[in-house]
């Protein structure tokens, strides 16, 4: 019935998609498996992409060829760039969706990739011959064999839903957890371990009052995440979100179901987000807070269905809905579904390579919450790094690993093979120590040439970026020879309350004082818009930060250069630990477990100290 495939993906969530769509765009003859095509790229949680670095994973996908950035700009019922008020490394794309719509386009974008075939069933078991998977069987009986398997379960293996003191098995509420990998894995040598993750009631829209609370519009320019092209959707036409506040009777009505919730009560055994906590978890933990702050988020243009952002919740659904009416503007409130936990298991992701092959069982690979993370995003670049590598070990080409100074999916990937997870991840532009680097305004020229060489960024991508790079050169020589003159100037500078010009000085000069931003000096300074008056401003944007933060920029290059000494200092694959007596036990321990490739991969293992990298280090000088 089934042809072998060149790559099985199971699971058809972010993590699933990405990585399905990477390899069939590279030319694998690709399956994706999902127990049900109805639910193709769901949003479970809630109904928006990006945020704080997170914005910056989604450009960084979309420059590397995958789909989110487009689906999402196709989907998106608003967006907003964070943290405008910080530096550039610091904003942040973010977009709420159209929960339907969103699923729908990317469902579209698949069904018009080549190489790509779809099945719905459940995969309850991997073909495994001499620790090399095979391919996998479905609960219908298929024996169904490929060359690499992903697998992309999210929150399935194994789920248990918890509302109150009710449980019962559950990937996503009202379907079914899946069984059988995680048995099969752990027999195999696998180490797996529980975690939990949570998700708020849903209300109709129509049962609140809007008026008790503050309106969050979205921008006036939709920037969106792909560099292909802007969103369609006219900015006027943008829906709004609101936030409000819990408040003391809210938290009072709320403990009155502590003594039925699974998770003070001991029934939850797995670990949860520690920067996305449930409501019952933030007020035992911050007693002191006399309210914690609710975004209101609509789930789409064409329904009435609101997400209840910070208001996750396993309490029962009474005390969900009681606690929810002393809220100001859901007093009358019509609850659609309650906030529910769930608990699954994953497989700590020290047991993958960076290429996120496991260790154990050659052509498997792993992505997305199966290794620990939390957040469509997260989910999205591993899945993407997972079909792109699945690919290359098929044709006998080498991983492609992106380093952690290339980008923040390097950051994630080397965080989580080298340090683990016993919560689940989530990215944040602190885990970066080269973010001045990786903005997200430049992941397109970041990565956009290495994707085109992979096969996966198409010629038209690369064009663009190379005329980007062009422009923004042509635009930079601009403003350093440009010469404003002190009448021309001043009254610009006296406006923003910069000191007047003394002589004549260049246009870039200018551009790095305080207060002052290439927008503004185009509006007052006649000859510098006449100058850049053929570029868009995305390239303006572009040449006014690197002229800004050039210092900065330079240092982390030295930084990276400085770094990139012990990244190429490989170890060999059969290097013995055990004979290098000086060394720490721990750090041996690690060493073994983990694997490092590189010097610069062991100095960042958890519990291995400086010493230990340098006696490493000493040892293989000679």
């Amino acid at each position: 019935m089934f042809p072998k495939y060149d790559i099985i993906v199971v699971g058809a969530g972010h993590a699933g998609c990405e990585a399905a769509a990477a390899a069939a765009n590279m030319g694998s003859s690709t399956l994706l498996i999902t127990m049900n095509m109805q639910t193709i790229a769901q949003m479970s949680c809630n109904p928006a992409m990006g945020g704080i670095a997170k914005g910056q994973i989604v450009r960084e996908i979309d420059a590397m060829g995958g789909y989110s950035g487009i689906v999402t700009d196709k989907s998106l019922i608003q967006f907003r760039m964070l943290n405008r008020s910080k530096g550039p490394a610091m904003w942040s794309p973010r977009a709420q969706s159209d929960r339907m719509l969103f699923a729908q386009v990317w469902r579209e974008m698949l069904e018009q990739t080549p190489n790509l075939d779809f099945y719905q069933d459940t995969v309850y078991n991997l073909i495994v011959e001499e620790g090399v998977v095979k391919g996998v069987i479905t609960g219908l009986g298929h024996h169904i064999y490929a060359s690499s398997v992903v697998l992309t379960n999210g929150t399935f293996l194994n789920g248990v839903i918890h509302i109150g003191e009710k449980n019962f098995g559950g990937g996503r509420v009202a379907e079914k957890a899946a069984t059988g990998i995680t048995e099969q894995l752990v027999a195999l040598g696998f180490e797996s371990a529980r975690l939990k993750t949570g998700t708020p009631p849903r209300i109709d829209g129509r049962s609140l009052d809007y008026s008790k609370m503050e309106e969050q519009q979205g921008d006036d320019e939709l920037v969106g995440f792909s560099y292909l092209e802007k969103p369609t959707l006219p900015a006027n036409k943008q829906r709004s979100c609101w936030i409000t506040y819990t408040n003391q009777e809210v938290h009072d009505i709320l403990k009155t179901g502590f003594e039925s919730s699974p998770m003070f009560q001991g029934r939850i055994h797995g670990t949860g987000p520690r920067y996305c906590p449930s409501i019952e978890d933030k007020i035992n933990r911050f007693a002191e807070r006399e309210r914690h702050q609710l975004f209101v988020e609509p789930e789409g243009f064409n329904t009435v269905e609101i997400y209840v952002n910070g208001f996750s919740s396993s309490l029962p659904e009474e005390i969900q809905l009681k606690a929810l009416r002393k809220v100001p503007g859901f007093e009358n409130c019509k609850m659609f579904r309650p906030g529910y936990a769930i608990e699954y298991d994953f497989f700590p992701p020290t047991q993958l390579t960076a290429s996120l092959e496991t260790k154990l069982i050659k052509n498997l690979f792993f992505a997305g919450q199966i290794n620990g993370t939390t957040g469509y995003e997260e989910a999205a670049c591993q899945g993407l790094m997972a079909g792109i590598n699945a690919h290359l070990a098929n044709n006998n080409k080498p991983a492609f690993i992106l380093k952690r100074s290339e980008a923040y999916i390097g950051v994630l990937i080397d965080d989580l093979i080298n340090k683990g997870t016993d919560e689940p991840y989530r990215m944040f532009t602190s885990r970066a120590e080269f973010r001045t680097l990786l903005r997200q305004d430049n992941a397109d020229i970041r990565l956009t040439e290495i994707s085109y060489q992979l096969g996966l960024a198409s010629k038209q991508r690369k064009d663009a970026v190379t005329q980007k790079k062009e422009a923004v050169a042509a635009a930079i020589e601009i403003l350093n020879s440009l010469s404003i003159n002190i009448l021309e100037a001043d009254e610009y500078l006296v406006s923003v309350n910069s000191a007047p010009l003394t002589f004549k000085q260049k246009a870039a000069q200018i551009l790095l004082r305080p207060n002052i931003n290439l927008v503004d000096m185009m509006a007052q300074i006649p000859s510098v818009q006449t100058a850049l008056a053929a570029f868009s401003s995305e390239v303006l944007e572009q040449a006014e930060i690197q002229l800004k933060y050039n210092t900065y920029i330079e240092k982390e290059k030295e930084l990276v250069d400085k770094m990139s000494a012990l990244e190429n200092l490989a170890i060999p694959t059969d290097f013995n630990y055990d004979k290098l007596v000086s060394l720490g036990t721990e750090a041996k321990q690690k060493f073994k477990k983990i694997q490092p490739r590189t010097l610069g991969q062991a100095s960042r293992i958890s519990g291995v100290n400086p010493s230990d990298v340098q006696i490493l280090m000493v040892y293989m000088g000679r």
